[in-house]
Order: C-alpha cells, then sequence, then structure tokens
C-alpha cells in the first residue's frame, strides 16, 4: 500500500506545473531605427539554468525559419539542444542557409522555390545563419541546454512556463550587445512555487559594430545581385 501510494504522488508530481518567471527587456545605445523609433526590443534571449546541478533534458522541438522576400523570419528563434529547425524557401528565386560559425557548422546547400530543408541541431551555442546567395540574409538560432527559455517579441515582455521551485542561473543573449554587457547581466534567481516577476532588464548595444562576414567557402561574396524585380518581390 505504501509503496503504490508512493508511486502515484510520483506520477502527480511529474505531471504537476511550474511556477511562471515573467519579466522585460529594453534596449538602449541602439543605432537600428527599429529600435530608437519604435521600441522594438524583440529578439533578445533568455533562458535557466539550475544552479548546480544539470538541467531537465528538454523535449525535442521543431521551429521553422522562412525565406521570404530575402529575409530569414523570424529573424532569431531558440531551441533547446536536439531540436530541429525547417528553412522553407518561399521565394522564387534559390537560396543556400549556412553557418560556419561557433555553435553548430552546417550547410543545407543550394534549393529551389517552393522546397524545404531541415536541420537537427546537437549542441547548445548560438548559430549565426547566412545566405550563400544573398549577403545581407542573416539569422539566429540560440541552441540552449534546457527547456526554460523564451525569446522576446517587440514589447520586450517575456514569460518562461513550468520553471520548478528552486535556484537558476539567468543568461541571456543579444546579437548586438558585448559579451561582457551579456555577462554583467547574468544572475542567480529564486524561483518559488508562487513564480518570479524580474525586474526590467537594460541591455546596451554600446560597442556594436556590424560586420561584414564571409561566404560557405569562405570568400567574399560578389557583387550584390538585384532580386528587386523578381515576381512578388514587393508583394
Amino acid at each position: 500500500m505504501t509503496w503504490r501510494w508512493l508511486i502515484c504522488f510520483s506520477v502527480v508530481a511529474t505531471l504537476l506545473p511550474g511556477a511562471s518567471v515573467t519579466g522585460q527587456v529594453e534596449l538602449t545605445n541602439s543605432h537600428e531605427a527599429a529600435v530608437r523609433r519604435n521600441k522594438d526590443y524583440s529578439g533578445v534571449v533568455i533562458w535557466l539554468l539550475p544552479a548546480g546541478a544539470a538541467s531537465a533534458p528538454a523535449a525535442p522541438r521543431h521551429e521553422v525559419m522562412r525565406q521570404f522576400k530575402r529575409h530569414f523570419v523570424p529573424h532569431v528563434i531558440t531551441i533547446p539542444v536536439g531540436g530541429s529547425v525547417e528553412f522553407p524557401n518561399l521565394d522564387p528565386i534559390f537560396h543556400n542557409a549556412f553557418s560556419n560559425f561557433s555553435g553548430q557548422p552546417f550547410d543545407v546547400g543550394l534549393y529551389p522555390p517552393g522546397t524545404s530543408k531541415t536541420e537537427i541541431f546537437r549542441h547548445p551555442g548560438i548559430v549565426r545563419v547566412f545566405c550563400n546567395i544573398h549577403s545581407t540574409m542573416s539569422a539566429i538560432i540560440a541552441v540552449v541546454p534546457t527547456p526554460w527559455y523564451a525569446t522576446t517579441p517587440a514589447s520586450g515582455r517575456f514569460l518562461i512556463d513550468s520553471v520548478p521551485a528552486g535556484e537558476y542561473d539567468l543568461h541571456l543573449f543579444h546579437e548586438r550587445a558585448q559579451p561582457d554587457v551579456l555577462h554583467a547581466l547574468e544572475r542567480r534567481v529564486t524561483v518559488s512555487e508562487n513564480g518570479l516577476a524580474l525586474p526590467l532588464i537594460t541591455i546596451s548595444e554600446t560597442g556594436y559594430i556590424p560586420a561584414p562576414h564571409l561566404n560557405k567557402y569562405g570568400k567574399p561574396y560578389p557583387p550584390l545581385i538585384d532580386d528587386s524585380t523578381y515576381p512578388g518581390a514587393h508583394k
């Protein structure tokens, strides 16, 4: 009888939802028009790692990063380790998504309009994604070793749900913030059974300088191709 009660309690405990961690970020000292004029604070990645312990394994997640009007949409995606990202080509031109930066190098190859490729990301890190055809296309895939994460929308508000009570180390990433700025924002937080509301997090973009990247062969891109006349480019 005792064993049966313990087993039932264990099953119920694993099904109980955790608490919510909420907060908001703002970006300062930005040269981006969307940030300065529209207060667009999107694309900040926040994740929680259990303090002094390994994180719980996350269920596999599948996300979609579309290629549309010569952009990756959305620009920033967060997935847990082992998750996959699909790259459908919705343009009437060829694309070639790749990354040769730290995180996880990959190359899905050149593929035509109306088709799609998928990549599985097995290692934690920041994957900077580019197109081997169009030098202006870029995106971020944040691969995190935890099931507790969020990516901010334009409002900067975020919610990390189902977090068990305990102590966690808070981490952040934003592509236009310097590493030392992000490191200074890391902190130890305590999540109670009632959740946690974090104070406003301010991320400075001071020191950010856009840098050109090379193609997948490590060579400069050829002169920019004008795709503005292809069918559907302005729809």
